[in-house]
């Protein structure tokens, strides 16, 4: 196909980026962009272009006849730091990072079959089991120089909790929120030092073929391990609740996941509150008034173990 081909920038993306003039400008640019890059790295387009909330992602054909994907995004904090994690693991346990324009925001990553994520395995121990080891292979490094930290993120949370809390209705939602925090405040003087991916649930997780299974889509932080167990506790949720068993199912997720990362499991469980604290953050500075039923529900299986 020839570079000159143009890109249709998918529904999602001027969703996610139509409301800022940066947005905007960087949308515009984006055809030119994807050409650019085309020519720069003598690649051949295989297919058509897709994109979840942030980034375009287009199949491609390198010249020695491997197969890729171009990625281009918004450049951010987070796009740089996905750059920094990915370089750093340079493909242990993910995606592999062939060639990227930091300024740009724009990657060559080994092509991952996009159509079979960890949620295509139905027993929940073996995509748990799955998960965990490519977890454990990710914070086993060191966090590289310049990463947020998350000693940083935790003192951040916690100066926000007190008007937090006064925007939730429900006594009980209150309490949840102070004690998370107490626990989190408890922890933050040791915040640890590994690289977080801080995002690996079952849907970031990609069939491959030089391994079976990869991560995709790191936000990258420096941190305890303990913080990047969430998204796998809260992974398919909706399937989770309609069992009736979520809190045997997350109990048993955690008593997995930290016995394949070898993680201290009460330090563990204070860090998970500390992302559900995140989690509500986030919410109600977006007008939540009550907590999330699933946030509570992981809090009190963990608590209740």
């Amino acid at each position: 196909m020839s570079t000159s081909e143009s890109v249709d920038v998918p529904d999602a993306l001027t969703a996610s980026y139509g409301k800022s003039d940066a947005g905007r400008a960087w949308l515009a640019a984006l055809p030119a962009q994807v050409a650019q890059f085309l020519e720069r790295w003598e690649l051949r387009r295989d297919g058509g272009a897709r994109s979840g909330m942030a980034s375009l992602v287009l199949p491609v054909v390198r010249t020695d006849g491997t197969r890729a994907v171009l990625r281009c995004q918004l450049p951010t904090e987070e796009t740089d730091a996905a750059l920094v994690g990915l370089r750093t693991w340079n493909g242990d346990g993910a995606v592999r990072l062939i060639a990227h324009d930091r300024t740009g925001g724009v990657m060559l990553l080994e092509r991952l079959d996009g159509a079979r994520t960890l949620a295509s395995v139905a027993d929940d121990d073996t995509a748990t089991a799955i998960l965990a080891g490519l977890l454990r292979r990710l914070v086993a490094v060191p966090a590289p120089a310049g990463l947020r930290g998350l000693g940083d993120i935790a003192a951040g949370m916690l100066e926000r909790t007190p008007a937090a809390v006064t925007a939730l209705s429900d006594p009980a939602d209150r309490r949840h929120l102070r004690r998370w925090a107490s626990v989190v405040a408890d922890l933050a003087g040791e915040p640890g030092d590994r690289l977080l991916h801080w995002d690996l649930h079952h849907d970031n997780v990609l069939a491959g073929e030089r391994e079976p299974w990869l991560a995709i889509d790191p936000e990258p932080l420096a941190g305890d391990p303990g913080f990047d167990l969430w998204p796998a506790l809260d992974s398919r949720w909706e399937e989770i609740a309609a069992t009736g068993r979520a809190h045997r199912v997350v109990r048993r997720r955690f008593d997995l996941l930290t016995e394949a990362l070898g993680l201290d499991r009460e330090r563990a469980a204070g860090w998970t509150l500390g992302r559900l604290l995140q989690n509500s953050l986030w919410d109600i500075e977006d007008g939540a008034t009550a907590l999330a039923p699933s946030q509570v529900t992981v809090a009190e299986a963990l608590l209740r173990r």
